[in-house]
Formats: structure tokens, sequence, C-alpha cells
């Protein structure tokens, strides 16, 4: 059967690789259930040859200097801007979000990663520091690239994901091999195939394709100097614990359990609005989503008719529609994982259903094309009356769910916000700014909003704190996980420190 896209395979030297493995699997189309391409999964020997690729790369790569460097990487960032809609349709059949949202944010978020790290080391991003000892005696700081970088991508933002991993590495003089998500590979050989476009030398990012094996045998590879993994706490910590017996770098964007806090002054509208995009862009499968809604038992009705009211602008079907905002979920391993999230909710935790249910979404019945039927689609749902103890307050369930749990004191709803072993988001809306910046100081989380849910800018530093993750990445800071330090001490005296002198 002919399918919509080649088949992928391994991507190092410079090319595609053909490949002689035995195993292979199919991206599929999450609104349909219908095969995308092949996968072919990449053997280990090959792995090996990806990595000998990106090792025989560093030492010139590393050694160019940052202006020319950044010169490669803005011509790549100029191609991604140029094919943003190409890239994006690819996203779309990936990944099942709205051709609205993938054209507007992923590619786009991606691209200004690139061009910013770009500029950062172009402009001097990677100098050193200068420290004056004494008269005679200074020293000085260099910033050394790593060496061949793992990048461990995730399904949720494909694209974006993989230029958040791959523009600081390359930009610090690293060589990366990158591993997509099995779930949403198509994005990987078509960015690898860009970057030898816009004049990266073979060798210096490489592709290898398949599921958690792939992974692993990277993450213990002793040609790796640093693994970047981005997905689910439990996966995170065996990559972490694994790099860690090699004594390798990491870098760790793993999940959260968010807490998006209303305080009683807020504007309700801009509340809701909020919330809304704290749990339903990207159909929930984000990982700083607000999923914890704090209300003050004041004003909870006005909160919930607002919110219900607004609920009609959640717009599902035809992913190429300009009208639609809300895609399916991306595979059906995790559509069944939230519907039983749902059913939990309703018949364990016995929360209130206030929007939605684990019932197939009604339009489906007479959408006119038939294969959106076979679809992960789910209604997006709230929970109200919820409390701290209940299984849905509790996991991260990576999906439209909203629960919202009422409070009477500043004081109660921080202490209630900071109980979760997860730190990654956090988010309060108010109209009092001095409030706002007190609140926001004592939330436990790595990546904090006021008035406002989501955005992540290339200069904004995030990560997670507790077990939602290690280090950051973006930002000034986020160079500085790419690269590792050299001091020296210089001594202009020429003498030797004389504590063996003669007495």
């Amino acid at each position: 059967m002919s399918l919509p896209y080649p088949p992928r395979y391994a991507f190092y030297n410079g090319s595609l690789q053909n490949s002689s493995s035995t195993s292979s699997f199919q991206s599929i189309d999450p609104s349909t259930s219908q095969p995308l391409a092949n996968i072919h999964t990449t053997t280990k020997p090959a792995i090996d040859a990806a990595i000998a690729s990106a090792q025989k790369a560093f030492p010139a790569w590393s050694s160019t200097p940052p202006i020319e460097r950044a010169r490669i990487l803005q011509k790549a960032a100029a191609i991604l801007r140029s094919r943003n809609d190409e890239l994006a349709k690819i996203e779309t059949h990936d990944t099942g979000k709205p051709f609205s949202e993938t054209s507007t944010v992923d590619v786009v978020t991606g691209a200004d990663v690139l061009e910013y790290f770009a500029n950062l080391v172009g402009g001097g991003g990677l100098n050193g520091e200068t420290i004056q000892l004494r008269a005679d005696a200074w020293v000085y700081t260099r910033k050394n690239a790593l060496g061949v970088c793992a990048g461990i991508g995730a399904w949720n933002y494909p694209i974006q994901i993989a230029l958040w991993k791959s523009a600081p590495c390359l930009a610090a003089g690293n060589t990366m091999v990158y591993k997509p998500s099995e779930f949403t590979p198509l994005h990987s050989t078509a960015l690898a195939e860009i970057y030898a476009e816009a004049g990266v030398p073979p060798g210096v990012f490489n592709v290898v394709q398949g599921g958690g094996e792939v992974g692993a045998y990277l993450t213990t590879h002793p040609g790796i100097a640093k693994v970047s993994f981005t997905g689910q706490v439990a996966t995170g910590q065996k990559v972490a614990g694994s790099a860690a017996g090699g004594m390798k770098y990491v870098t760790m964007e793993l999940g959260g359990k968010s807490a998006c806090v209303v305080l009683p002054d807020a504007d309700i509208e801009q509340a809701v609005d909020g919330a809304m995009m704290a749990n339903f862009f990207s159909t929930g499968q984000v990982c700083t989503n607000g999923t914890r809604v704090f209300i003050p038992s004041s004003i909870k009705s006005q909160f919930e008719a607002k919110l219900l009211e607004k609920m009609q602008h959640v717009r599902p079907g035809d992913l190429f529609s300009p009208d639609t905002n809300f895609g399916p979920l991306v595979s059906k391993p995790h559509h069944e994982k939230v519907i039983s999230y749902i059913r939990h909710g309703i018949n364990v935790d016995k929360a209130t259903l206030l929007y939605g249910g684990p019932e197939t979404p009604a339009w489906l019945a007479s959408h006119k094309n038939q294969d959106y039927k076979q679809g992960n689609w789910v209604q997006p749902t709230i929970f109200t009356s919820c409390t701290d103890s209940m299984k849905i307050v509790q996991e991260e369930i990576f999906g439209p769910v909203m629960t919202i749990l009422t409070y009477d004191s500043i004081e109660e709803v921080i202490q209630r916000a900071n109980n979760t072993k997860l730190g990654l988001a956090a988010g309060v809306f108010t109209k009092d700014l001095n409030l706002a910046h007190k609140v926001i100081a004592q939330l436990e989380a790595g990546i904090t909003w006021v008035n406002s849910w989501g955005e992540s800018p290339a200069e904004m530093s995030v990560g997670g704190w507790k077990m939602s993750g290690v280090g950051v990445e973006n930002g000034r800071r986020g160079i500085e996980a790419w690269v590792r330090n050299k001091s020296t001490l210089v001594d202009m005296a020429g003498s030797v420190p004389t504590v063996f002198a003669k007495l």
C-alpha cells in the first residue's frame, strides 16, 4: 500500500542511510488512525556508525569560529521559516494538532530558538571570564564544547523540541545524534536535510530511529558525552540514572502537575481564558499545563459560568480548517490512558463532571470524513469540586482534563499548590501585581507566569524543579548546559610558591 510519506531511515555522514534492519514500525495519523509512513528501526551497528560520524565531525566543528557556526545556523533558521507551512503540515499529520497551531507555533518557535542561539554565540556569548587576582596573577576561563551529545525528543512538539536541543548543542560546537519519538518521527530527517542544506557539515547532526531500546543504547554508549531528554518522569529517571553511571552531562525536561492560581481580585474573563489555555491548548498534551485550577470559594460560581460559556470556542474538526483549534490525542494507547483517567474521576474519585466526559464526541457522527471516526478524539473535560487527594488531581494525565479546586486563603492555596513532588510550572491571575510577585516567589516551580499561560520565548530559560527535571533549556543559561568550564591561573611573576624552599 502506498503511504502519504516515504520511509524514514537513519541520517548520518550527511545523508540518509539505507536500512539493514528487519524491524520497522509505522507513523500513524492520530485523526484517522491511518498509517503515514514506515519507519525503519536503526540497528546497533548503525547507531555506532552515527556516533562515529559525529565523533569524526566534532574536532573541525568545535574549532570553527563561533561567528561562522552562527552564519550556518542562521541560514538554517531562514530555511525553516521559508518552509513553515510544509513542515507544519507534516507536524499536523504526525501529531494530530490543528494546522492553525502547528503553522503559527511549532516551526516558528523552533526557528526562533535556533536564531537566538546562533546570534548568542556569534555575539560572544561563549566568552569566558577574566579575574585579576593580584598585580602579577590572573585567572581566565574558557567554555569548551562537550563532544557528541544525544538528544531524545518527545512526541508532543516534535520539531520544536528537536530544535530546542540541537540549536544550543550545535551553536556551542558540539555534534548531536538525535532520536525522535517513535510516535512522531516524520520531522527528523526533514530537519537533518535542512541543516545539511544550510551548510552544517556531515556528521554534525545525525538521526537514528526507534523506540526506548534505541534511546537506552544511546544513553549508555561510551561515545556520548551528554544526554538531553524530554518526556515523562518515570522514563526520565531511568535515562538520568543510566547516564549518571557513565558520568555524562544531562538535561531532563520532565512532566508536571502545575497549579493555575486565580486570586480573589482576578479579572474573571482573563482568568478563564488562562485556565482554558493551560488545559486545552494542544489537546492538553503540554508538560506545563496548569491542570490544577485553584479558585477562591467566593467566585467559584462566576468562574464556572464564564468557563462553560467559553467552552463553545473549543472547536474540533477538520485539522486543516482555520476554524479548528482542538485535535485528537496522539495515539491509541494515550487515548486509552486519558479516557481511563476521566472514568476514574467519575467512578472512583467521585468528582463532579462539569463538562465533557469519556463518551465519543457527538460531532464525529455527522462529520464528512468518515475516517475521523477511527481517530483518537476525546472531549475536553472539566471536573469541579475536586479535592487534593483525588487521583485526577495528583497524577499527570497529559490530556484535556481540567480539575477545579477551591480555597479560602492565600496561605492555604500556596501550601496546597506546592504539595506535589513535581515542580514544572505555575501561574497566578490577579490585578494586584505586588501580590502576584509575592505568591509567585513562594510557588515551587521553575517556569511561572503572571496573568498569562504557556508562552515560552527563546530568551526565557525554562526548566523544572523537584521531580520535574534537571537543568534548563533556552535563554542565556541554556547555552551553559552544552559546555564545560576550564579555569587557568597565570602567575606572571614567574615564581613557584616557596613552601618547599630551603629553611
